[in-house]
């Protein structure tokens, strides 16, 4: 059955007109245009709706029952026509973002504000999480993007590139090698080394990295104030993420560049499902992310990544 909210109208018009003139009048029709349009709606009731004379038109008593839920009918039609138009215009809408908890505690929130401030009206959270939760989330559709790195199985997940983030060395201010301008990954030869849980994609960034394989590690831990406080007691070095500097801007501590010939990145993307596409309110998202990028490299800490 097609039942359109101008037949609706229409039929509304002409019960309060009871003439056919004036409810076209009243609908902006021509009276023949108006006249099939009545037809119409009966005809895909199946029912006669009005009694026509030359003298007057009332409802019938199957137009009378139709009258009870007609005026709810089109209310409902025009109230969803309406909320289309804002979730079109981004004025409504939801959107769920996960991310890294070094995007999410550092870059992120700034992007968060600015799309506030454009689309008051759409709901935005974010959830942070390491690596695997963060694109588990993904895959289940209780986000709409994630920001993070590649993992283990990325089926079913396309990863648009974001950037490339290099690692740096941190370690105590009297250390041996807080006085080196960079270093080479040999000379962390006898050093023990703080490092992040497994699951985090900075820890899966260092396994690649042979050299790295044969230190020490004196602790494991799954947050980076931990590692913060770890270093400041002395109790090692860490190689961490220069999207992660933020959290080591401590007065015992220095930050010290990786050599060129050392460097070791990890790369971070935008991570969407492949067979879903996204809603507007969560592509504006994603293309404010993407213009937004650029500013992923103060003091060339971040290397932006060109998107094939």
């Amino acid at each position: 059955m097609n039942l359109s909210s101008r037949q609706l109208k229409a039929f509304l018009a002409l019960d309060e007109e009871k003439n056919f003139t004036r409810a076209a009048q009243r609908c902006h029709l021509t009276q023949p245009a108006f006249s099939a349009l009545i037809q119409s709606l009966e005809e895909a009731l199946g029912v006669r709706l009005f009694d026509r004379s030359t003298r007057k038109v009332e409802l019938t008593p199957e137009g009378f029952h139709f009258k009870q839920s007609a005026p709810r009918l089109l209310n409902d039609i025009e109230a969803l026509v309406g909320e289309m138009r804002e979730f079109v215009s981004k004025r409504r809408g939801k959107v769920a973002v996960a991310a890294l908890p070094s995007l999410a505690a550092g870059w992120l929130p700034r992007i968060c504000a600015l799309y506030a401030d454009a689309y008051p009206g759409i709901e935005l959270s974010l959830h942070d999480a390491l690596l695997e939760p963060c694109l588990q989330q993904v895959k289940e559709g209780a986000v709409d993007l994630a920001l993070a790195a590649e993992g283990r199985d990325m089926s079913g997940l396309v990863a648009d590139p974001l950037c490339e983030d290099r690692f740096y060395l941190i370690c105590r201010q009297d250390h041996v090698l807080a006085k080196q301008p960079e270093i080479h990954l040999d000379m962390l030869a006898g050093e023990g080394m703080i490092h992040l849980g497994k699951g985090s994609s900075i820890r899966q960034s260092l396994a690649s990295q042979p050299a790295l394989e044969r230190l020490a590690t004196s602790y494991e831990v799954d947050h980076l104030a931990t590692v913060t406080g770890l270093l400041v007691a002395g109790l090692g070095v860490s190689l961490v993420p220069g999207m992660t500097l933020f959290h080591f801007r401590h007065p015992e501590l220095r930050i010290v560049a990786l050599a060129q010939a050392s460097e070791i990145r990890r790369r971070l993307y935008v991570v969407r499902r492949s067979n879903r596409g996204l809603s507007q309110a969560a592509t504006a998202f994603y293309e404010l992310v993407m213009k937004e990028r650029d500013s992923l490299a103060p003091d060339g800490q971040f290397a932006i990544r060109d998107t094939p």
